[in-house]
């Protein structure tokens, strides 16, 4: 199979149907054999209906339905897991993202031979409240990775079969993937200027805590990745600075009760050097600590799968307990 489309969803009903109407369009005049695997993520409205429905009219069409709202993340991941294609394009299902790119996007991997492109929506019709914190996000995370992309989190992208197989999406971190392929050896990213078009259905989901949630995501990423192996490099390293600083502290003091006869007035120095000395041992036990359990949880990337699409048939999924 040449491509493999994921697309993760929440409440997009009537995007659905021109969306898969297009894309098929373009894939018949490309001549490229295709999948697209929708994923629901736990929608409220009428999506998981018009997939069935959309089903027996495109056989291409395959479906995944959440019993609850996991995120972005959580559905790529599933959408990741299913695919089957040479090559994986992910988009949004709001029809902001033009199907019509998908060839190229298809021949910068096949030809060019990328690992991962990137969209970058040089001309957006988002509001300047998500704008404005799109391009300072983008900005941050392209001095923290090191990575030359001006859109991180467009989500029009195309990887290799390679990529997809080889890492893991979750929490957040749907915002990161180029920095989670880098990672994962597959250092050749590039970017590819696309169409952004304006929302025609629904409403946007971007919200104020899904700012400060990517922030909070690049610093534990950053931080996991390089210490993932080497826990005691992150903990130990703070310990040692903070366990040298309390003893110097409190050596000092040591020495001017042997010189003086007495300390005076310095309780808070004593303090400071006695909580700083207790917290370096205990932040470099902590590094002991990681080494012995590592930090890699098996439940990271569970979650619960009401039904499944297949063949044009609805599957129960069994709910675990």
């Amino acid at each position: 199979m040449n491509i493999s489309v994921v697309i993760p969803l929440y409440n997009e009903d009537e995007s659905l149907p021109p969306l898969i109407e297009w894309i098929h369009k373009v894939m018949m005049e490309n001549q490229f054999t295709y999948e697209v695997v929708f994923v629901d993520d736990g929608s409220r409205d009428k999506s998981w209906s018009v997939i069935e429905a959309l089903a027996q009219d495109y056989p291409a069409v395959r479906g995944i339905r959440f019993q609850r709202n996991y995120g972005k993340s959580a559905a790529l991941q599933k959408g990741f897991e299913a695919v089957t294609g040479e090559v994986i394009i992910t988009m949004d299902a709001d029809l902001q993202d033009s199907p019509d790119e998908i060839p190229e996007l298809y021949r910068l991997i096949i030809e060019e031979g990328y690992d991962l492109v990137s969209g970058w929506k040089k001309k957006r019709f988002d509001p300047i409240s998500k704008t404005i914190p799109s391009k300072f996000f983008n900005y941050i995370t392209r001095v923290v990775s090191g990575i030359k992309l001006n859109d991180f989190n467009c989500g029009l992208k195309s990887y290799r079969k390679d990529v997809v197989k080889a890492i893991e999406v979750y929490g957040e971190m749907h915002r990161y993937v180029p920095l989670l392929a880098k990672w994962a050896g597959f250092d050749k990213i590039g970017e590819k200027e696309v169409e952004h078009r304006a929302r025609q259905y629904g409403k946007s989901k971007f919200g104020l805590n899904r700012f400060i949630n990517g922030f909070l995501d690049l610093i534990s990423i950053v931080v996991v990745q390089k210490y993932l192996k080497k826990p005691m490099h992150f903990f130990g390293a703070w310990g040692m600075v903070f366990t040298l600083i309390g003893a110097a502290d409190l050596l000092y003091l040591a020495a001017v009760k042997i010189l003086d006869g007495e300390l005076g007035n310095r309780l808070p120095a004593i303090a400071f050097g006695s909580v700083m000395f207790i917290s370096g041992i205990l932040l470099f036990s902590t590094g002991l600590l990681a080494e012995l359990i590592g930090r890699n949880s098996p439940y990271k990337n569970q979650y619960t799968i009401k039904e499944r699409l297949e063949n044009g048939e609805t599957f129960a999924e069994k709910i675990p307990g």
